[in-house]
């Protein structure tokens, strides 16, 4: 009867410092202070240099991350914290993480995202995130409260995006939303649009509330006084939109369909597009949408929108979280704005004409 066949060999571990040292005739402080980069391998032989690397590449030697980033002070990883809607993709942090992720890349940094279920707690959660797993952390879109702002920890360097209070020791990108908005309303109303109603985004964001201001500067810069009940608080998403445009008409029945629709994001203009195409209506021969970001989603529905340069701010974003670091490691002090706005455009398409045809009465 044949016996079962034997293992001859053992299973091979990744190998260790102990064994560069050992091949190399070395210690194992020597081998690391080579293999790791530390200051003091400045005093060890070239020919003992080159005996430790190349023992290193006999036994396929792979440094560890950590005692790496023990010697080097940094993980060469950053971090970007975000609520993230569970029933809708979020086309505006998909915009803004291209840019991040392209930036890090760059710059040889390894990218981990932080999802918070809501901003109300999340400066509390916000110290357990800057542990030793990241050099620098992003906040995007953080509705903070002014008071809970004043708790984020300033041993890690942080930037935001579209921060909706200013915060101690956070440097901050956002656009000029107020001017986008503006532009916008402006170019709709010189289209011939007076019925301009506006589907916006929480009453608690500040982002928010500048569209709400570039909508009213427009009219009133154009003379024209909004209809009431024009200006409609909720949420960026497109299930807000559905709601809440679905919402007013069911109020307002019997009573002249607005010429067209400003939404404050692009899902919103989108989940209005859904509820007028419910409705038999169409865009933009009864009522023109125009949104508010320039996504992709946007782009594909040929969505006449506000564009806010949302993968360039991931970029700088990035950029500057870097300058942060590379100051901190130096006990250098950072000198630069504590606030950066960037310019929007506005972004003409399909679904932005001139009034046709009689007024619509809304059934």
């Amino acid at each position: 009867m044949a016996k079962p066949p034997t293992r001859t060999t053992r299973a091979r571990h990744a190998a260790t410092l102990a064994d560069v040292g050992r091949e190399a005739g070395v210690s194992i402080m020597a081998a690391s202070a080579v293999l790791n980069g530390a200051k003091t391998s400045s005093r060890i032989s070239d020919e003992t240099r080159a005996r430790i690397l190349a023992a290193a590449q006999k036994l396929n030697y792979r440094a560890n991350a950590t005692a790496r980033a023990l010697v080097d002070r940094r993980m060469n990883a950053i971090g970007v914290a975000t609520t993230l809607s569970r029933n809708e993709l979020n086309q505006y942090f998909l915009e803004v993480f291209n840019g991040v992720i392209e930036a890090a890349a760059e710059f040889d940094q390894n990218t981990t995202v932080f999802a918070l279920p809501d901003w109300k707690d999340g400066a509390s959660r916000i110290p357990a995130i800057c542990d030793s797993r990241i050099d620098g952390l992003i906040l995007l879109a953080p509705l903070l409260e002014a008071e809970a702002a004043k708790y984020l920890p300033d041993h890690t360097p942080i930037v935001s995006v579209h921060a909706n209070h200013e915060m101690p020791n956070v440097v901050n990108l956002e656009s000029d939303e107020e001017v986008g908005a503006f532009e916008m309303v402006r170019h709709m109303l010189e289209l011939g649009h007076r019925r301009i109603l506006h589907v916006g985004g929480p009453s608690d964001s500040i982002g928010a509330m500048r569209r709400v201001s570039g909508y009213l500067g427009a009219h009133a810069a154009a003379g024209v006084k909004p209809p009431d009940d024009y200006i409609l608080p909720g949420f960026f998403t497109s299930e807000s939109g559905r709601r809440e445009l679905e919402a007013w008409l069911q109020r307002h029945r019997g009573e002249t369909l607005p010429q067209a629709i400003f939404a404050a994001s692009d899902a919103i203009a989108i989940g209005c597009l859904d509820t007028l195409s419910a409705r038999g209506l169409r865009t933009p021969a009864d009522v023109s949408v125009v949104g508010f970001d320039d996504t992709m989603l946007a782009r594909s529905a040929h969505l006449a929108t506000v564009r806010q340069p949302l993968r360039d701010m991931g970029h700088r974003a990035v950029r500057l979280l870097m300058d942060r670091i590379d100051a901190k490691l130096r006990d250098a002090v950072y000198r630069a704005p504590a606030n950066i706005v960037l310019p929007t455009e506005i972004v003409l398409n399909k679904s932005l004409a001139a009034p046709r045809g009689k007024a619509i009465i809304i059934s």
